[in-house]
């Protein structure tokens, strides 16, 4: 039987055994256009099984997340199906054993009996072929999916009730679901891994920064978290004031400026309480070391201004983009930053900060929005593979108490903690009586703040209290000074 078209269907009349021409093929007798098939592939794909006892080429389907519902004609959805169950059990699968089975679940008669399955068996002689028949079904697939899914969406459009842009970003996922579905290789052989896992250990023996993941900048932190790794959810959290958005910020800067031995990655953050601008403001005084309070007063001298052009100059060319919607949706932030990753790969994204951003359904209790846009943040950074740093806000227990801030005291909502992977608390530690006296003696200056980062959860590392400098002057954070 010659091979039909890749949009084909059997377009035969009665008794008739040929195909159809291509567009022809394409009509059913009502008129109603056929959904993108190719019959000739999924019998290939079976008979491969068949004739390699479904082991090695069945355990490819299953690695390419095949399932019956990629097959469009129904006799070979139960087929792979059987197929399937078979495989469960481990036995050698062979066309008599899958006869017996569809027997036993009265499936025979749907299947066309054994003269079927011998039919299909013969369509090929070697298994060789199967990867391609593979990608055929599950291309056929995708492009059925495609059409179910812009049906449904034309039929939404003129029912939909729902806020505009909350509307469209379920349909740019419906969309990106279907793409994220496309085959994709299964498990690396371990010479690989290791290769990788050697240039880490050489990276960190000789301290460089090309290690998996984005480095934070901060010398203890890294040490015990070995950067932030693609897919993790790192939630940083504090009371208002403590510093929490300077900190996320020299994250950023860190990893989207280049420095030796390291490439900078793509940052994307959402500010939903600064704008842009603000934004823009403190990270160039932070950069150039300028106190800000010198150029709100006008007393900035010739050498800052020299230092802001320099350090603006070095920001404008730096992979940063800045979203400050403050009305955005966890569906929103997805979607944009999905968008942003295919045009420039990202290397890191920070929200701040949780609480802010607005649920997508206003009616629902706001701990179960909370819980929603928790789960939200880590779905995108793990459907991204990038590490996403949250902002948070902290209750008051802490400060009620008069104690350390504990992972409990994440506000609102305690699926954050479930879904983090890692999380930073922020505390500022009591000023004691003696602390002038100390200055006097060499201790930190007046400008300069001893702030603890208390790392209270981390699913693959070890957790602690790391010790930061904070000059406020610059909104700065750095490596404390012993």
């Amino acid at each position: 039987m010659p091979p039909e078209s890749s949009n084909s269907s059997y377009g035969r009349n009665k008794g008739d055994r040929k195909f159809g021409d291509s567009r022809k093929s394409q009509q059913a007798p009502d008129g109603i256009r056929v959904q993108p098939h190719n019959l000739e592939a999924e019998e290939g794909l079976l008979a491969a099984c068949l004739i390699d006892g479904g082991r090695e080429i069945l355990t490819e389907c299953i690695e390419a997340k095949l399932t019956p519902d990629y097959f469009f004609k129904s006799s070979h959805q139960e087929l792979f199906r059987a197929l399937l169950s078979l495989y469960e059990t481990g036995d050698p699968i062979d066309e008599i054993l899958l006869l017996d089975y569809l027997r036993k679940n009265g499936m025979e008669e749907e299947v066309g009996g054994i003269a079927a399955i011998y039919a299909i068996q013969n369509r090929i002689e070697t298994p060789a072929h199967a990867r391609f028949f593979t990608r055929i079904v599950h291309e056929k697939y995708l492009l059925r999916r495609l059409i179910r899914t812009s049906r449904e969406t034309i039929e939404a459009c003129y029912e939909q009730q729902e806020d505009m842009s909350t509307f469209i970003e379920k349909i740019e996922q419906d969309i990106f679901d279907i793409s994220s579905g496309r085959v994709t290789e299964g498990a690396t052989p371990i010479r690989e891994a290791v290769d990788g896992a050697v240039s880490n250990i050489q990276a960190l023996l000789s301290g460089k920064d090309d290690i998996s993941g984005v480095l934070s900048g901060f010398r203890d932190l890294d040490g015990m978290t070995y950067g932030f790794h693609p897919g993790q959810m790192i939630v940083l959290a504090a009371r208002p004031s403590v510093g929490k958005t300077s900190l996320a910020m020299n994250f950023a800067e860190h990893a989207m400026l280049p420095a030796e031995g390291r490439q900078p990655s793509g940052v994307l953050v959402f500010s939903l309480e600064m704008t842009s601008e603000d934004l823009a403001m403190r990270l160039i005084c932070c950069r150039s070391r300028v106190d800000m309070k010198r150029i709100r007063d006008r007393v900035a001298s010739k050498g800052d201004m020299e230092d802001i052009v320099t350090t603006a100059k070095e920001l404008k060319s730096s992979p940063l983009w800045i979203d400050d919607n403050a009305s955005s949706t966890i569906l929103d932030i997805r979607a944009k930053a999905r968008r942003l990753h295919t045009k420039s790969p990202l290397g890191l994204v920070v929200v701040d900060y949780l609480q802010l951003i607005r649920g997508s359904d206003p009616r629902m209790p706001r701990e179960q929005q909370i819980a929603d846009i928790s789960r939200g943040m880590k779905g995108m950074a793990k459907e991204l593979a990038i590490p996403v740093v949250v902002l948070s806000q902290l209750n008051r227990e802490s400060e009620k108490e008069n104690r350390d801030p504990r992972i409990s005291d994440l506000r609102e909502s305690g699926s954050i903690e479930q879904d983090a992977d890692v999380v930073l608390l922020l505390h500022r530690p009591k000023k004691r009586d003696d602390d002038d006296e100390a200055v006097q003696d060499g201790g930190l200056p007046s400008a300069e703040e001893h702030i603890k980062l208390i790392i209270a959860k981390q699913r693959n590392g070890p957790i602690g209290e790391i010790d930061l400098t904070f000059v406020r002057r610059y909104t700065r954070y750095e490596n404390f000074h012993r």
